[in-house]
């Protein structure tokens, strides 16, 4: 594999029968920490969808962890989904389940089989986002800000190279959104690259990185001392 996890050649791709984004051009690189802002329904999500192969390519030539998303197979696009660490807005957990079974759940289904390592990968994860003694609970026992916090354990459990997170912070205060961005940071900083789709410039602004923004589109590098805008 290059240094390249995203590389997107002029890429054009539809919802429908609608044009999403045209004309994208796009290398994203090991440790990167990158955030792509936009108003709500300008094409942040859908963007990000094509990186999971959630999706279609349209036009184009697109590649994700060297695979080539132009053309790729049904159990291709299985495999790269378990190389991918992915942060869904609404948590996605497992409600009938204990935080230690939805974690359990994920190893197993990519093939972990030893008890003991999976236990202690487990206390690893949950350690590492700071709820190391939250295993045995339920997610409705959590706070929006605990159940994102496991699911940003349930997405490094694999040790991914990249990791997805879509509007992490959407549904939390401000505070809490301070601490998982500042959480996704230090994740990246350990050599796992993050995109991040994000309406609040105040993080931004804050967290400062490289940052694109959909409009009208496209997608565009822009600088961090222009006067940000979505």
């Amino acid at each position: 594999m290059d240094d390249n996890l995203i590389k997107y050649e002029n890429v054009s791709f539809n919802q429908g029968d609608v044009c999403v984004l045209s004309d994208v051009n796009l290398e994203v690189r090991s440790g990167e920490f990158i955030y792509i802002i936009g108003k709500v329904g300008a094409g942040k999500t859908s963007f990000l969808k094509t990186i999971y192969a959630e999706l279609p390519i349209n036009e184009g030539e697109a590649s994700v962890l060297d695979y080539n998303l132009k053309n790729i197979k049904n159990n291709r696009i299985q495999q790269l989904r378990r190389k991918l660490g992915i942060v869904f807005q609404d948590f996605q957990l497992l409600t009938d389940r204990t935080i230690y079974e939805n974690l359990k759940f994920v190893l197993e289904a990519t093939g972990w089989k030893d008890k003991k390592k999976i236990d202690d990968r487990i206390q690893e994860v949950l350690f590492e986002v700071g709820l190391p003694e939250k295993y045995n609970k339920l997610p409705n026992q959590l706070s929006g800000g605990e159940q994102q916090r496991i699911v940003i354990a349930r997405a490094i459990l694999n040790n991914p190279a990249l990791i997805l997170a879509d509007e992490p912070t959407g549904n939390l205060d401000v505070e809490t959104g301070r601490h998982i961005v500042e959480l996704l940071r230090s994740i990246s900083q350990q050599g796992s690259t993050v995109v991040m789709s994000t309406h609040n410039l105040q993080l931004v602004e804050n967290y400062p990185a490289k940052v694109y923004r959909v409009e009208d589109h496209h997608l565009n590098e822009i600088e961090l001392n222009e006067n940000i805008k979505l």
